[in-house]
């Protein structure tokens, strides 16, 4: 669902949850998300939260599941899921796993569900070569750098996202690694981004503040 709404246009606002919280998760239900990221098997170091294995969190995915939401997982650094443990989060209606192009291992492409790759800072031609080789991959364009996370949005990233959605030429996913506002969706539609992904730089970490700082976002992506 969250690839055939970005290739219809829809720019659809999916949160990636700081912290496996059901209340947050439920918070960006309430503002009007289109679907939902929690993580696996990394630290994630803008929240300085720890996710644990599929095993470890298996119980927050199955109430995640309940929000009846489309969802992605971000899936691991140097350690991934096994393919048995994909499959069971595609039984859950998890869409995709979500990781740097350089933590992909051979069996994840085996699965049930749809690579989205991640470009870094650093990532040129070479990189995007081979996230077209992959079939069915889309892009996730986190190229910030830590020490610019949270400044506003400005012209030379939408130029950066519309290089990087000419040269993809496949959906991609824009992470909200500088602080999206409302007036940006606009801006990243107008750039080519599929995707709007607003993560804790945007949310925080408590419901009521994510639910204030997302509605608007996803206010303005559906008139963008």
């Amino acid at each position: 669902m969250i690839e055939a709404a970005m290739r219809a246009g829809e720019l659809p606002v999916l949160v990636s949850l700081g912290r496996h919280d059901l209340d947050l998760a439920k918070a960006a239900v309430d503002a009007g998300v289109f679907g939902l990221k929690f993580h696996l098997n990394a630290y994630h170091r803008a929240s300085g939260t720890t996710f644990g294995s599929f095993a470890d969190e298996r119980g927050f995915i199955e109430a995640l599941a309940k929000l009846g939401k489309p969802m992605l997982v971000m899936s691991g650094q140097e350690t991934q899921p096994s393919l048995d443990e994909l499959e069971a989060l595609a039984d859950y209606g998890v869409e995709g796993w979500n990781i740097y192009l350089k933590h992909v291992q051979p069996h994840m492409l085996q699965s049930r569900l749809k690579p989205i790759l991640a470009l870094d800072s650093d990532s040129g031609q070479a990189d995007i070569d081979a996230i077209r080789a992959i079939p069915g991959a889309m892009v996730e364009a986190s190229i910030g750098r830590f020490a610019e996370y949270g400044q506003p949005l400005n012209e030379a990233d939408l130029t950066r996202f519309a290089e990087i959605v000419t040269m993809a030429g496949r959906p991609v996913i824009a992470p909200s690694q500088k602080r999206f506002t409302a007036a940006d969706a606009p801006r990243l539609k107008a750039a080519g981004i599929g995707a709007i992904l607003v993560g804790v730089v945007v949310t925080g970490l408590e419901p009521e503040g994510l639910r204030r700082a997302v509605a608007p976002i996803v206010a303005a992506a559906r008139a963008a």
